[in-house]
């Protein structure tokens, strides 16, 4: 495996002189440079093995428990192998949360309709999360989008959109399905139901909407998903529906015919031509 340029760096800096000692056959004497060996000479273990090693240990035991040494002691080396891949625990960790997402399994074909397939990837990207509940939220900490940017391309070219919309698609995807997964896998982590007990007396309207759901947690992501992607198929016909976009943190309605008569209608005034336009 090709080193890295810090990886030669270091091991140009950390080399130690080996001389026969002369005193029993085989012994060696270290002739001491004043620097220390931080790393092996050859790698024993490679950086996906490492990172797997991690994730394993994170579902067995939790995430505030990891440690370097727990990781070599899994993979039978010690410590200062893992520097053969690694700057630092930080750097395992960021590998681990880049693993949940690499793990991700999509069929061949999930059908000719881009929006089906919009809906499969979600899914199964939620599901690949919440298989490792406790790792989870390192994807608040580390997510990897620089590494998602060839998927985002993808799929952008998918979307049978206009161009200006697809971006706020896949910002709402990807909001959606990260934010659905996050909330249930802290629920799991810590053993707790994602929905309380809902007190029907105090909170009449929730408890109502509780009692009328369903679907479970995983098919009202699904819906959620389905009607987010409705909002964005259906392009309004130009002049027949108000326009509300956000600029600066203000909202600017566009105006219709139909919004302008029911405004007159109300006020009894008529539009007033100023500068060819009418207000």
């Amino acid at each position: 495996m090709e080193l890295q340029q810090w990886q030669l760096l270091a091991l140009g800096c950390c080399i130690t002189l080996v001389t026969p000692t002369g005193r029993g056959r085989g012994a060696l004497r270290f002739l001491n440079t004043g620097l220390s060996v931080g790393r092996p000479a050859k790698a024993l273990i490679s950086r996906e093995s490492a990172a797997r090693a991690a994730l394993k240990l994170i579902d067995e035991r939790g995430l505030d428990v990891l440690s370097l040494e727990l990781i070599a002691k899994r993979l039978g080396v010690k410590a200062p192998s893992l520097y053969h891949h690694f700057h630092d625990k930080a750097e395992i960790l960021a590998e681990v949360a880049r693993l949940l997402l690499l793990d991700v399994r999509i069929p061949a074909s999930t059908g000719d309709d881009w929006r089906d397939r919009a809906v499969e990837v979600s899914l199964r990207t939620r599901r690949s999360i919440l298989a490792h509940p406790n790792a989870a939220l390192l994807l608040l900490q580390f997510f990897p989008r620089y590494q998602l940017l060839g998927a985002y391309d993808y799929w952008a070219g998918q979307f049978s959109l206009p161009p200006d919309q697809r971006l706020t698609l896949i910002e709402g995807l990807e909001k959606l399905t990260f934010g659905s997964a996050l909330f249930e896998a802290s629920s799991m982590a810590r053993g707790i139901e994602p929905m309380p007990a809902v007190d029907p007396v105090q909170l009449p309207d929730l408890a109502a909407a509780v009692k009328a759901n369903q679907l479970s947690s995983e098919g009202m992501f699904v819906d959620s998903i389905r009607r987010l992607i409705s909002g964005f198929t259906v392009e309004p016909a130009a002049g027949q529906s108000g326009a509300v976009e956000k600029i600066a943190g203000k909202r600017k309605i566009a105006a219709t015919p139909g919004r302008a008569a029911s405004t007159r209608a109300s006020t009894g005034k008529s539009g007033t031509k100023r500068s060819g336009k009418t207000r």
